[in-house]
């Protein structure tokens, strides 16, 4: 195991063969361990507390955040500064792309490509063979600040693929084998095996040689 420069926290577990690049944090408290910390005046680092879970061929580039409660199967790949927060489950063959954020209670499959510069926020469920492009949004909050919500964020379903500046409405269901274009606006559920394109996204049907799961 490589750990460079990076800074472990509480009692993260990590796997054979991973290499953690410079910067790298694994197992940053969350909020509450941190004020209970300070009421405690404790240094944060005798604190007895569940760390991250990170398994085996994993590649953390540096400067990546991983928080406590984050639960990693085997060869998670991140880029750069990727930002992964508390309560997130993440399966095998998962590939994170550089600046991206998980926001938390999150869950994402097996089999995975989110390239860079995505934003997923809490109450997310991402399944097996996902695809998400560069740029893409999601969101949770139908009226942020406004009014209270129960931010549930959006359902991508096995093989579902989301085009590049994308951006996904709160709650809204990729379905399986769905395709959503470049630059759409997804406000509505999209069937399987169909194509969401334009803004507002209107469906069409999704081209044969397309009706294939994603080889990720």
């Amino acid at each position: 195991m490589d750990i460079r420069n990076a800074k472990i926290y509480g009692k993260s577990v990590i796997g054979k063969n991973v290499i953690l690049g410079d910067g790298v944090t694994i197992g940053y408290p969350a909020a509450n361990l941190l004020k209970e910390a300070a009421f405690l005046e404790l240094d944060i680092n005798d604190m007895d507390f569940k760390g991250a879970v990170i398994g085996d061929n994993a590649v953390i580039r540096s400067n990546t955040t991983i928080y406590s409660n984050v639960v990693a199967g085997n060869n998670l790949r991140t880029g750069h500064n990727v930002l992964i927060r508390e309560e997130t489950s993440i399966g095998d063959d998962v590939l994170i792309g550089t600046n991206t954020i998980l926001d938390g209670r999150t869950v994402v499959g097996n089999n995975v490509s989110i390239q860079g510069n995505v934003y997923i926020p809490l109450n997310v469920l991402i399944e097996d063979n996902v695809f998400i492009g560069p740029c893409a949004v999601l969101s949770n909050d139908k009226y942020p600040i406004r009014t209270k919500s129960d931010l549930k964020g959006p359902v991508l379903r096995r093989g579902a693929s989301v085009g590049a500046n994308a951006t996904l409405l709160p709650g809204v269901q990729i379905g399986e084998g769905a395709m959503v274009a470049a630059g759409a606006l997804v406000t509505k559920d999209v069937p399987p095996w169909k194509l969401a394109i334009g803004f507002p996204a209107r469906f069409e049907e999704l081209p044969e040689y397309l009706r294939t799961l994603n080889t990720i």
